[in-house]
């Protein structure tokens, strides 16, 4: 993934994109799993909600990282 990324001729670093995605997409994980009932399951709700922040952050950066070794 290159460095920076033009959004409308602002250069926003790639890093911050990629948590505003995954941002986003902890947002549609965390209702999917409350949609369920897997919340029923867990003692401590917000920390399993930041583990879930950095396993979708780190997806998408081993995803879009031009120079990372796919396992």
């Amino acid at each position: 993934m290159n460095g920076e990324v033009d959004i409308a001729g602002v250069y926003m670093p790639g890093l911050l994109v990629l948590g505003i995605a995954a941002l986003l997409l902890t947002a549609l994980l965390t209702r999917m799993l409350g949609a369920i009932g897997a919340y029923r399951l867990i003692a401590y709700r917000p920390l399993v909600d930041l583990a879930l922040f950095f396993i979708v952050l780190g997806a998408l950066v081993l995803l879009f990282a031009s120079d990372a070794p796919l396992p």
